[in-house]
């Protein structure tokens, strides 16, 4: 499975059972099959999908997941703009266990942060300070793409839900996501603490994060610990 799709759900693609697929099943499949743009806008027209604009559709060069996926031992995840999560290694799978199969605002962080509070998996004094990283990360991209009409009804709808969002969202604090302290919390492996490091690509569409142990913590290893036990997910405390 990449990026979300089961194998029993691309065998049905395949064989032309069920609905046409969605946009976002449709650049998760030409992800698995490792196509460049022009193959995967090809993928997208003959479903019925417009091409977007080559400057924000969330393309992964499969030189990237090539490189991410020599991250054997860190959790490694690659994500849009917009805080899709695209790609993930085995123990970024782990770290964020909950994450729905199927592609769509399930698998977006930014959306899960705001929308449910209580799910969120860092400790709540770095609440704050992350729902305000996380807004000025989307800030940057509502100005970068303001034509972008996925852009603006995306932000209108967290402003709808969240309350949080929409007081820090009318603060207009503009910052991309850079690296950070990362903290999760778990009931079998009590706290992980990470560096996670932000290495975007040139035209800031895509990033990918890899969550490196913080020196000095216990993080290295329970993480092995992690690759070994596998199926646990982490919560909040």
């Amino acid at each position: 499975m990449l990026a979300g799709v089961s194998v029993d759900y691309y065998a049905r693609l395949e064989q032309g059972r069920g609905a046409t697929p969605s946009a976002g099943v449709v650049n998760a499949v030409a992800r698995a099959l490792q196509c460049d743009r022009d193959q995967r806008d090809h993928l997208l027209h003959l479903a019925g999908h417009p091409v977007p604009p080559h400057s924000s559709d969330g393309h992964i060069r499969p030189g990237l997941i090539a490189v991410a996926n020599r991250l054997v031992d860190v959790p490694a995840v690659i994500v849009t703009d917009l805080g899709e999560v695209v790609w993930q290694n085995p123990l970024g799978r782990i770290l964020l266990a909950d994450l729905p199969e199927e592609p769509g605002r399930g698998r977006n962080l930014i959306w899960r942060w705001f929308e449910d509070p209580r799910s969120r998996p860092m400790p709540e004094e770095d609440w704050s300070r992350i729902s305000a990283s996380h807004v000025s990360d989307l800030r940057a991209t509502y100005a970068r793409r303001s034509g972008d009409r996925r852009v603006r009804e995306f932000v209108a709808d967290l402003i709808a839900i969240s309350d949080e969002f929409a007081e820090l969202w009318a603060q207009h604090e503009v910052a991309v996501r850079r690296s950070d302290i990362k903290v999760f919390t778990s009931r079998e492996l009590g706290r992980l603490e990470f560096r996670c490091e932000v290495l975007l690509t040139a035209d800031d569409d895509i990033s990918l994060l890899v969550f490196l142990p913080l020196e000095g913590t216990e993080t290295a290893s329970r993480l092995e610990l992690l690759s070994v036990v596998g199926t646990q997910k982490l919560t909040s405390e």
